[in-house]
């Protein structure tokens, strides 16, 4: 076991720990605020060498909505109880069971649905040989990606030609850089808020 699964494994059996009431009380608003579906939703994802994975989260989408794969602030699909679950992350707590069982780490890139991550080619695929992440640089970067999207013309375009590409340079740049300490310094922003891309 390596320094970094070790650290990832102490943090997440803590965090869990320390907040399954508030897991259990978030999953019983769910389903009373937005009835119909079960409080958590599950999705296959992209892991480390390419290796699909099982995706925990709290449902924060009514469960009868289609549309893509990328969201968009202020969509129909997203309830208003959904929106507060995504603008705090509170949504994103289930993903500690994913670091725990080593699906995931707290800190990589964010794992990617199939057809996303089928299109990265060449040098781009190196981002697979990293963990994904519960956060990251990229992540913080684009942490009002829906926002961002949402003042688009054409968001899908936007976020396939804009958003997505820089987001690969970012992870490949921490695909190089990445320590535990860079580590602990994205975990610390991502708590408190805040980013600077220059500086990490």
């Amino acid at each position: 076991m390596t320094l970094k699964r070790l650290m990832d494994f102490l943090l997440a059996l803590l965090g869990l720990w320390l907040i399954w009431p508030v897991l259990i009380l978030v999953a019983v608003l769910i389903k009373v605020k937005m009835p119909g579906g079960p409080a958590l939703f599950k999705q296959k994802r992209v892991g480390q060498h390419g290796r699909i994975f099982t995706i925990y989260k709290f449902r924060s989408m009514n469960v009868s909505h289609g549309g893509s794969s990328i969201s968009i602030k202020g969509e129909s699909r997203i309830p208003p109880f959904g929106e507060k679950l995504r603008a705090y992350k509170i949504d994103e707590l289930p993903g500690l069971w994913n670091v725990l069982i080593g699906d995931m780490s707290f800190v990589g890139p964010r794992p990617d649905v199939p057809g996303y991550a089928d299109l990265l080619t060449g040098k781009d695929r190196d981002i697979l040989k990293l963990k994904p992440g519960i956060t990251g640089p990229a992540s913080l970067k684009y942490k009002n990606e829906e926002e961002i999207l949402a003042e688009q013309i054409d968001p899908i375009i936007y976020n396939d030609t804009v958003i997505y590409p820089d987001k690969i340079r970012i992870n490949l740049l921490y695909l190089e850089r990445h320590n535990l300490k860079l580590d602990f310094q994205l975990i610390i922003q991502t708590v408190l808020g805040g980013f600077d891309e220059n500086k990490w």
